[in-house]
Order: C-alpha cells, then sequence, then structure tokens
C-alpha cells in the first residue's frame, strides 16, 4: 500500500470514529424520547410514544425558562454588539503596549471560568443594592460574550483597506459618514456571525446564569433542575427539539451562503 493510500485510509479511519463520537449519544438520546419507559434509555424498547413531547408541551415551567431564555440572549447581543465592535474599531486604531494592554483586558474574562464570572458579578452588584435577576445575567454574559464579537470584528478589520478610510475624508466626509457607509459595511458579516455565536452563547450559558438569575429559571437552568430532582424522558424530548431547530437553522445558513456565492460569482461574470 503506498504512502498516499496509507494516509487516506487512516484519514477515513479517523473521520468515522470522530463522527460517531460526536454523533453516537444524540442518536441514542433522540432515541430515548420516543421510547415508552419512564427511564430515558432506549434499551429495552418498550414501544414508541410521543406522550414526552406533550407532557414538555404542558409544562408551564418549561415556557417561562424558555421566554427567560430569549430575552437574555437578545438583550445580550443587543449590548454585545455595539460594545465589541467599538472594542476592535479602538483596538485597530492603537498600537504599541494600549493596543496590547486593551486586548489583554477584552480577551481576559473568555479565559475566566463562568462561576467566578457569575459570582464576581453578583458581588459586584450587590454592592449598589441591585438584586439578582435577569438583568444580572445578562450584564454577567456581556462581560465575556462581547469578547467573542471583537475578536470576530477584529479580525475582519485585518483585511479593511485604510486608504479607502483616508481618501473619504480627504473628499471631505465626517467620521460619522465614514463610519457608516464605508467601514460598518465591511464589518457586517463579522457582526452577524459575532450576533449568531452571542446568541447561542447566550442560549447555552449555565454558570454564569446560575449565580445571576435570582428567581428566573432559563433552560439551562430548568434542565438542571429537572436532572436533579429525577431526569425523565422529557429532558431527551426537549434537547431533541434543540437539536433540531439548531440543524435546521445551520442548513437554512448554509443554503443562504451557497446562494449568495452563486450570485456573486454571476455578478462578477
Amino acid at each position: 500500500m503506498s504512502q498516499a493510500r496509507r494516509s487516506d485510509w487512516l484519514f477515513h479511519a479517523y473521520m468515522v470514529v470522530f463522527l460517531l463520537y460526536m454523533l453516537l449519544p444524540l442518536v441514542v438520546m433522540g432515541g430515548a424520547a420516543f421510547n415508552d419507559s419512564r427511564f430515558p434509555s432506549v434499551y429495552p424498547w418498550v414501544g414508541f410514544t410521543d406522550r414526552w413531547f406533550v407532557e414538555l408541551w404542558n409544562d408551564g415551567r418549561l415556557w417561562g425558562a424558555f421566554r427567560n431564555t430569549l430575552f437574555v440572549a437578545l438583550a445580550v447581543v443587543g449590548l454585545s454588539i455595539p460594545i465589541g465592535t467599538a472594542a476592535a474599531i479602538l483596538i485597530n486604531s492603537l498600537s504599541g503596549a494600549a493596543r496590547s494592554v486593551l486586548y489583554g483586558l477584552m480577551v481576559a474574562p473568555v479565559l475566566t471560568p463562568g462561576a467566578v464570572i457569575g459570582i464576581s458579578t453578583l458581588l459586584f452588584w450587590n454592592k449598589f443594592s441591585v438584586p439578582a435577576g435577569l438583568h444580572l445575567s445578562v450584564l454577567g454574559q456581556v462581560s465575556y460574550i462581547a469578547a467573542f464579537v471583537m475578536l470576530l470584528v477584529l479580525a475582519r478589520l485585518q483585511s479593511f483597506d485604510r486608504q479607502l478610510e483616508e481618501a473619504a475624508l480627504d473628499l471631505g466626509a465626517s467620521h460619522a459618514q465614514v463610519l457608516r457607509r464605508i467601514l460598518l459595511p465591511h464589518l457586517y458579516p463579522a457582526i452577524g456571525a459575532g450576533a449568531a455565536i452571542a446568541f447561542f452563547q447566550s442560549i447555552e450559558n449555565f454558570n454564569t446564569t446560575l449565580f445571576t438569575r435570582g428567581t428566573y429559571d432559563t433552560l439551562t437552568v430548568y434542565v438542571f433542575s429537572k436532572v436533579r430532582s429525577g431526569i425523565t424522558p422529557t429532558i431527551n424530548a426537549l434537547a431533541l427539539i434543540l437539536i433540531s431547530v439548531t440543524l435546521a437553522c445551520a442548513i437554512c445558513y448554509e443554503i443562504s451562503r451557497r446562494r449568495s456565492e452563486k450570485r456573486a460569482a454571476r455578478t462578477a461574470e
């Protein structure tokens, strides 16, 4: 067997093992959501049922947690985008030690454990007599999710031609016009990607939210409380729905991206 064929075989074997490792637990979990057994498993198979989805649909606490999760995620996106974008533009305009210090300060929260961010957020705002609640969950999550937006926008800024900005200023445009008509349109793809990452980072966040939520539930806290009180197949049903929605969004995005590339290619011709 030649060296190239051996490498191809090892690569395909690795991909199969990797995909099985990633997807097999999800397949088992999805199967358990349809098993008519009180225990979340696919073996022994008792029979097909949809009652776990019906119980999930009739769970009022779940819907409250779902609304709270969406509220927090949208608020996090609304704050993280301007903070992260402004930080990226500022860092890109600096040089030397000031750039390194500001970059380090923005990235540091990403490396900090979520529990530490949650506890520090709670203690800090308690000094100002601000009670725990979803508003503190938003502030705690923004303190590190804004860094993801900053990194994406900063990477996009590396491909920005500064001569366009200088030419616009020489022609009499104000800094606000340059920002609105030249710089931001160049950054829109990175800002859109940052918004998507901020949204999903907020939805799956648990550690920070657990310490700052007060008496409110989010989806991750709801699942945690369900598991602690005795896991049932309704958790499998909820997980299957979330995975299905995520896959549907990813497929729609990929289809939209390919259509945009085809339109751009036809326009270039």
